[in-house]
């Protein structure tokens, strides 16, 4: 039976909006392999955690003296992510539980600081602003620090990602990581592939060689952008490489995860710039890592190697 193109694209793009979503309760997918665990994915399983992590983590008494007043009299704290981003970042199965490394991140954040936490599902490029104008506390949402974030935002490191670049699955146009001149990538808006790592690729193997720009298109999620990958709208994605290799293991046969890595960089928690809150912020995070439930939620999430030892203060990775 002949199906008509416009059907084809729309039960593809229906299985991977389902795949990224979640993976099935109770299912697993591997990270895929050698070159995985190479760039530092970790292997391990990538089942959907809805279990709350920070059950039964007391508060750590050296954060909780920082504390504002204010925000101690309270007693929340709310965090600004976007959850469209397995599996840092995204939506369980029953489209209620926001699950992935962040939100357990910020859910152990809030209970070293004795506070409830309250999470906020917002688009990724309107968080800072959001922040700036007092409307969340937070945000643990896979941020690099760059020199303009610094500039509004005090931010903390708490884990390692790296940016990379997918393709359809076989490259059938046989691109690389390096070959990207005059193709079509989709990047996410705002996103320090959208603001910095897709033009400095583009000067230094494109244009300040004479060659074509990378045709940068900015749509609002990853999602959006594996969708019109699969459509063939656009010719490749760059984005966090936890995310592009989620979506590889979770529709088996549509994307190639391109090698090397666009670049690697140390992620950080975002506040307000001079927050009240950052001191015990910090503390917290310093406190999270210091325990085994850092471990356990780098590696439920398949980040085994991922971690970092010292919740400094970013500098700027631009």
């Amino acid at each position: 039976m002949r199906v008509n193109r416009h059907l084809r694209v729309s039960i593809v793009t229906t299985a991977l909006a389902l795949a990224l979503a979640a993976c099935g309760a109770g299912g697993t997918a591997q990270n895929a392999g050698a070159q995985s665990t190479a760039q530092g994915g970790g292997s391990g399983s990538s089942a959907e955690h809805t279990d709350d992590i920070s059950v039964g983590v007391k508060p750590d008494a050296r954060a909780v003296k920082l504390l504002p007043a204010a925000v101690k009299a309270k007693g929340t704290i709310s965090v600004a992510m976007d959850l469209t981003s397995p599996p840092t970042t995204f939506m369980a199965s029953d489209n209620k539980t926001p699950i992935g490394f962040n939100p357990d991140m910020a859910r152990l954040i809030a209970a070293k600081l004795g506070l409830k936490l309250q999470i906020e599902n917002v688009k990724f490029d309107t968080i800072i602003t959001g922040l700036q104008a007092g409307r969340y506390d937070f945000t643990a949402s896979t941020m690099g620090a760059t020199t303009d974030r610094l500039k509004v935002l005090d931010m903390i490191n708490y884990f390692k990602a790296g940016t990379g670049v997918s393709v359809p699955y076989g490259n059938p146009q046989g691109l690389s990581t390096h070959t990207l001149c005059g193709h079509r990538v989709g990047v996410q808006s705002g996103s320090t592939a959208e603001l910095q790592w897709l033009p400095e690729l583009s000067k230094q193997d494109c244009t300040s060689k004479g060659k074509p720009a990378i045709k940068a298109v900015t749509l609002p999620s990853v999602n959006d952008a594996l969708t019109q990958l699969v459509s063939k709208r656009i010719d490749a994605v760059m984005y966090d490489f936890t995310g592009l290799q989620w979506a590889a293991t979770q529709q088996p046969k549509t994307f190639d995860v391109l090698q090397p890595l666009v670049a690697t960089k140390t992620v950080a928690v975002g506040l307000k710039k001079d927050s009240p809150l950052t001191p015990a912020v910090k503390a917290a995070i310093q406190s999270i890592i210091d325990s085994p439930k850092y471990t356990e939620a780098l590696g439920r999430w398949g980040f085994k190697t991922l971690g970092i030892r010292t919740a400094a203060m970013a500098t700027p990775q631009d």
